[in-house]
């Protein structure tokens, strides 16, 4: 018997993960991307993933990273949130970490939300944080980091909010082994929005 390869991963519970959300608020633009990659363990799924969507309203930004099902599930509460408290987004997402935080099954959820509209741009994590960065510039997954360093080195040169985007999106699917660069990009022009 031949043995081409044997992978042995022991109890450790394998999940897919998605990877790199990057937001950019600056003038009369709110951008959030994603890149595409889904990954098992050290093994990539899928590289077009889309991770970065509007809500029903088509008002809201919604970006996911972590465990992909349940990425998915708080992006659907959050748009039931959404739905009970439109154009509140603070409110929806204060409520959404309520709930995931006291919640017996979401509280076991491996996902974090980025979300943003016209006014604000917010994080929401499991531990029951809503959090605004002070500079309009949010990262999430296990790219983010990467890209949020990027972000801010760019966001005081004359680039718009999508220039910075793309290339901090680049810069961190070259340094993160979990991130590509098939990047979705979706963005808000406030100066349009009533």
């Amino acid at each position: 018997m031949l043995i081409i390869a044997s992978i042995n991963y022991g109890d450790e519970h394998m999940t897919w993960m998605g990877t790199t959300i990057l937001s950019v608020r600056k003038g009369n633009q709110v951008v959030m991307a994603g890149d595409g990659q889904v990954t098992m363990g050290s093994v990539i799924v899928k590289g077009n993933v889309r991770k970065v969507r509007f809500s029903n309203s088509k008002n809201v930004l919604i970006g996911y990273a972590g465990a992909t099902a349940d990425a998915i599930t708080l992006y659907e509460r959050l748009e039931t949130k959404l739905d009970a408290y439109p154009g509140q987004l603070q409110r929806a997402c204060v409520e959404l970490a309520k709930e995931w935080r006291t919640d017996k099954s979401l509280r076991k959820l491996e996902a974090m939300i980025a979300t943003a509209d016209k006014t604000m741009s917010l994080i929401v994590s499991g531990s029951g944080d809503v959090l605004e960065p002070q500079d309009g510039i949010i990262g999430i997954g296990s790219g983010g980091n990467y890209a949020v360093a990027a972000a801010r080195a760019l966001i005081n040169e004359n680039h718009s909010a999508e220039e910075i985007v793309r290339r901090s999106m680049q810069i961190a699917a070259e340094l993160c082994i979990y991130t590509n660069s098939s990047i979705i990009l979706e963005k808000i022009d406030t100066e349009n929005i009533k």
